[in-house]
């Protein structure tokens, strides 16, 4: 058994996609860092990663897969789910296997990764729907608070990666007004000021005036406005529910219970 270690970043398993061709190994089992290695295996090889070698394998996927391709691969790894790793690994080696196994190009799927009767493309395609699929529910549930200065604050925790993919949205639809978009699960968000988007950090969380566990703004920053608004929305939540046709069962598929605590109308 083959086994190499890396460090569960993308250019880290695109290095690997290059070192098992320049070592000639197939049939590589893929490790992050930290996984239990299975037993009796070989001692493993270690992946260091290596920008120019990922740069090499990226470019050469360019001019194998569609812009579909490239996107099905970039957003599944946004899902930072372990179980993408060695699919998604298999996938790119087989984008380029397929090409020096088959002698004639027209012999080729256009588009390896539109080839779902591949258990491994089907793997990242259903991975990279799960990613679009939250991407959609954060643009449905976000909910703004506006601060006494106008900057409006939404707090999120979603499974995966997706702000990266949501800031556009935000900045077209509320391109008037500054907000702040922040993911408390990655200690990351995005700021816009009214006319471009960046990346933040926050050097001590305990010293921002937001409650990380339910997003709600400190009561000394908060607009007056927006406390009343808040109450409005609460009280126009509970007035249009009618209890004869309540159904929790689709309310938890439409609304999961993992986005209430930073729903306005659920606290």
């Amino acid at each position: 058994m083959i086994i190499y270690l890396f460090d569960n970043t993308l250019d880290g398993l695109l290095t690997a996609v290059f070192d098992s061709f320049f070592l000639k190994q197939q049939d590589v089992t893929l490790l992050a860092e930290g996984e239990l290695l299975p037993l009796f295996a070989d001692e493993p090889h270690q992946v260091v990663t290596d920008t120019e070698k990922a740069e090499r394998v990226w470019k050469g996927l360019e001019k194998q897969l569609s812009k579909e391709g490239l996107h099905m691969i970039t957003i599944s790894w946004l899902s930072e789910e372990r179980a993408l790793n060695q699919p998604l690994f298999n996938m790119i080696c087989k984008v380029f296997r397929q090409k020096r196994d088959i002698s004639h190009r027209s012999a080729l799927p256009l588009d390896f990764a539109k080839n779902a009767s591949d258990d491994d493309v089907l793997a990242v395609r259903n991975t990279c729907r799960r990613v679009l699929h939250e991407t959609l529910r954060m643009k449905q549930f976000i909910r703004f608070q506006k601060a006494k200065d106008g900057t409006y604050l939404g707090v999120v925790s979603p499974d995966h990666n997706v702000l990266p993919l949501i800031t556009d949205h935000f900045a077209d639809r509320f391109n008037d007004q500054p907000w702040l978009i922040y993911d408390a699960k990655r200690h990351y968000g995005y700021n816009y000021d009214g006319k471009i988007v960046i990346r933040i950090t926050f050097e001590n969380e305990a010293e921002v005036p937001f409650d990380l566990s339910n997003g709600k703004m400190d009561a000394d920053i908060l607009s007056e406005n927006d406390q009343l608004f808040q109450q409005l929305w609460r009280t126009y939540f509970k007035a249009i529910c009618i209890k004869e046709r309540m159904n929790p069962k689709k309310q938890l598929s439409d609304m999961p219970r993992r986005y209430w605590k930073y729903m306005t109308e659920k606290n």
